[in-house]
């Protein structure tokens, strides 16, 4: 089936303008920089929607890039420091349609990762991911954080997944939302599966469970 062909399987996105949630007060700063001056990445939970259909896998990632007016030559190069990075085994040059969920999502999260982002947001990123690949993504970000030292910001609804790749666990109330507790785990790193039955590991889950149990109650 010809890429053309292939197209016709999706819908056509326009352009439209979505007015900004309005600010209550106060603003939010990175290192003291404003949101407008920082660099940020952001990975979606739903991979299917989050890549270009229309666009090869290679070209998904090489987009943000693109976006910064980076050269033909800083693109390629990037691309390839990140096709490096995650040992990449799969063709690039497909549409994201041809790949599996686990593919996707890891173009995903090259795609994020390509701008080198001063902070990345990931929202649910294993939530539709076999547990081999939640394995292999995880351990991915953690070697990118222990190389880059970029701030991730996790959200997850899985307690042993956010306390393994956490330094701290924010922990939410129900609505109208505030945060519960902030929990410290500052075990070393790289964490690894025997981290899961480690004491502190254990003392930590155990008690950001409570944290949980205790406002499902209220």
């Amino acid at each position: 089936m010809s890429a053309c062909r292939s197209f016709k399987r999706f819908p056509v996105y326009t352009k439209s303008r979505i007015p900004p949630v309005p600010v209550d007060s106060g603003e939010i700063l990175f290192d003291g920089k404003s949101l407008r001056d920082t660099t940020i990445g952001y990975v979606f939970q739903n991979y299917r929607d989050a890549l270009f259909p229309w666009m090869r896998t290679i070209d998904n990632i090489r987009y943000p890039l693109k976006l910064a007016g980076k050269t033909k030559q800083e693109v390629e190069h990037r691309v390839g420091e990140l096709v490096t990075s995650f040992d990449v085994q799969f063709d690039l040059n497909r549409y994201p349609y041809e790949l599996s969920g686990g593919q996707q999502q890891t173009a995903s999260i090259m795609r994020a990762l390509a701008p080198q982002p001063e902070v990345l947001f990931l929202d649910e990123p294993f939530s539709s991911l076999d547990y081999e690949m939640t394995l292999f993504i995880r351990d991915k970000l953690q070697e990118v954080f222990l190389a880059t030292h970029t701030t991730m910001v996790l959200v997850s609804h899985d307690l042993e997944e956010a306390v393994y790749l956490s330094d701290q666990i924010l922990l939410l109330t129900r609505r109208p939302t505030r945060i519960a507790e902030i929990v410290p785990f500052d075990i070393a790193r790289p964490r690894s599966v025997e981290t899961l039955s480690d004491a502190e590991f254990v003392r930590t889950k155990a008690h950001c469970l409570h944290i949980f149990q205790q406002e499902v109650r209220r």
